[in-house]
């Protein structure tokens, strides 16, 4: 088996173990960053990084749902895979159906693969960032996705469903001067970034706390559509680079070939 389809075979089992608890009266607990934390989230991990392991043990692994090596250890990483085996706990506690499954391979300090599990859309969002190759796998259809040229009437901005806030509702006010239409998709988890991969949406300002393993599957889907996760001052997202794995605020757009921060510079989102 090739290992793209024991990757994609990982995820799969992974959805339908999160299915199995979904179905059921769960129990919620609360991590000390007080996210919630269900059986599902730790039964997708432990498919996941055994998984993985089978798939090639000398790779190291970090999952939002295990210890995470000191900086002093990974720093040394040039590959390796980061996992968030259930991302969006609160969609998935909400049963709004908007949470997913998530593998990135991260090299030099990047994402080049990654692959994103929609288990109750039953889709799989693929991304190979070197082959500039995303698709979208539906049944046993596999679609080719990319992202769309930001057009002259406006841009549709997608939000979270479950983080917002007032300096998000003053930046996207302040967006209308500059595109004078600004229509707003909600949506929860890494679906945001695979709208966007999938030119349904052009842009996702995030202001607020995000972790590495939240966006990287994602954002290897979005760039090999075409797409970019930049820093508000343009330049790229570095992974592994500090002790902490939380980024800075972020935006992800679809046209990345625009000039995105002169575009926005008079907005600010301080």
């Amino acid at each position: 088996m090739k290992m793209l389809e024991k990757l994609i075979d990982i995820v799969v089992k992974a959805g339908s173990e999160i299915l199995d608890v979904y179905g059921t009266t769960f129990e919620v607990k609360t991590k000390s960053d007080e996210s919630p934390l269900t059986e599902a989230d730790l039964r997708a991990h432990r498919i996941i990084v055994n998984g993985l392991a089978d798939i090639d043990s000398t790779i190291p692994v970090i999952s939002e749902e295990s210890d995470v090596p000191s900086f002093n250890v990974r720093k040394r990483w040039r590959r390796y895979w980061l996992v968030d085996p259930l991302d969006g706990t609160r969609e998935f506690v909400n049963r709004n159906g908007e949470f997913t499954v998530n593998i990135a391979l991260i090299e030099a300090n990047e994402p080049t693969f990654g692959i994103v599990g929609a288990p109750v859309r039953g889709d799989l969002y693929i991304g190979d960032v070197k082959k500039c190759e995303a698709f979208r796998i539906v049944g046993s259809s596999r679609e080719p996705i990319t992202t769309r040229k930001l057009g002259k009437d406006g841009i549709t901005v997608v939000t979270s469903r479950s983080h917002g806030g007032e300096r998000l509702e003053t930046f996207l006010e302040s967006l209308v001067p500059v595109f004078g239409r600004v229509d707003r998709t909600a949506m929860g988890s890494s679906l945001k970034l695979c709208l966007l991969a999938e030119g349904l949406a052009d842009f996702y300002p995030r202001l607020g706390p995000t972790s590495e393993w939240d966006i990287a599957a994602a954002q290897a889907v979005l760039q090999a559509a075409g797409g970019s996760v930049l820093q508000w001052d343009g330049s790229p997202l570095i992974y592994n680079s500090k002790a902490s794995l939380l980024n800075p605020d972020f935006m992800a757009v679809g046209d990345s070939s625009l000039n995105w921060p002169k575009l926005l510079k008079p907005k600010s989102v301080n």
